[in-house]
């Protein structure tokens, strides 16, 4: 899978924050948004 360009539209997503809520993209519409996130967090390694 390629790596989208810089500066290229996001695809449509929605995930769980902190607290179990879901957070779509689309609630920031207009915005700067930064998604951080830790591969294999809560996975067995």
């Amino acid at each position: 899978m390629a790596l989208p360009a810089i500066g290229s539209v996001a695809t449509a997503f929605t995930l769980p924050n902190q607290d179990g809520k879901s957070v779509s993209l689309a609630d920031y519409e207009g915005r700067h948004v930064l998604l951080w996130f830790y591969p294999r967090a809560f996975g067995n390694n």
